[in-house]
């Protein structure tokens, strides 16, 4: 059994910084791509950054240049460092990674943390 488990989550003040924590375990064998997606109140969950095994990267155009993802492949964690947060930051965030073990190659979802950028 995998388990996603996510950290660093809170309540920050606009233009403040957050750092999300995600750290995979279980019956792993390989993971290929991690990522994290958020999810505002009444709209589809979004990808905000991934980044593949060997370091490539991807970030939603509204999070360049204030978000940085990163990993640790011997410790199948990813972080997520976010600067400049906006207030359109606020959401849950979830951890994402694409692994395989035993019983094959799937997607695997952490519980989510949320995020509340406010005055």
């Amino acid at each position: 059994q995998v388990q996603l488990v996510e950290s660093g989550g809170g309540l920050v003040q606009p233009g403040g910084s957050l750092r999300l924590s995600c750290a995979a375990s279980g019956s792993i064998w390989s993971v290929y791509v991690m990522g994290w997606y958020r999810q505002a109140p009444g709209k589809q969950r979004e990808s905000v950054a991934t980044i593949t095994s060997d370091g490539r990267t991807n970030y939603a155009d509204s999070v360049k240049g204030r978000f940085t993802i990163s990993r640790d492949n011997a410790k199948s964690t990813v972080l997520l460092q976010m600067n400049s947060l906006k207030l359109e930051d606020t959401a849950v965030y979830y951890c994402n990674a694409d692994l395989i073990n035993s019983a094959g190659r799937r997607d695997y979802w952490g519980q989510g943390t949320q995020v509340t950028v406010s005055s």
